[in-house]
């Protein structure tokens, strides 16, 4: 018999197959990717995904639970906000090859967000949750977000969610 070739669907790589992706766990996906990554030999995405998983694993111990894909996604983009807060520190500090690390660390980790909306789609949803709540002052903004949060959550910024509210409201 002839080289065995591997089956496609054993493929450990995020995109393939695509049908499968859909069912499989973030936390499934970030092992695949760190996989993946090692067979790569790709430093910058094994550290990445590296730094996650320890995220992880550190939050599934110290409050003893085991973390659904919105509670890894909350890492995720904890993680990402860091990210950026220490890029900015380092952008101070004159220290651009760190720099250059944290942005790249960053870009590995926003893939396992889910598809960012554009500012007409946050827009829309912003008209929508304001006919909807009925709100006319500043006093209903906790309405407003309570309305948008899980629409929108992992998939905007919420704090410029949050400014463009405001300005809604007038505040």
């Amino acid at each position: 018999a002839g080289p065995q070739k591997s089956s496609p669907l054993l493929s450990c790589h995020p995109s393939w197959p695509p049908r499968l992706q859909l069912s499989m766990s973030l936390q499934a996906r970030i092992l695949a990717d760190m996989k993946e990554a090692m067979r790569a030999k790709d430093q910058t995405r094994l550290e990445a995904v590296r730094l996650l998983r320890a995220a992880i694993q550190r939050r599934e111990v110290d409050e003893q639970i085991e973390l659904d894909d919105d509670g890894v996604l909350a890492i995720v983009q904890k993680m990402i906000k860091q990210g950026h807060d220490a890029i900015e520190q380092f952008k101070r500090g004159n220290r651009s090859d760190l720099v250059d690390s944290e942005t790249q660390t960053i870009k590995v980790l926003e893939v396992y967000l889910p598809k960012q909306l554009d500012g007409s789609e946050i827009q829309q949803l912003l008209e929508q949750a304001m006919s909807e709540t009925g709100a006319t002052s500043q006093r209903d903004m906790g309405k407003v977000m309570g309305w948008l949060k899980p629409k929108i959550q992992g998939r905007a910024d919420m704090g410029s969610v949050s400014s463009a509210v405001k300005q809604r409201l007038g505040v």
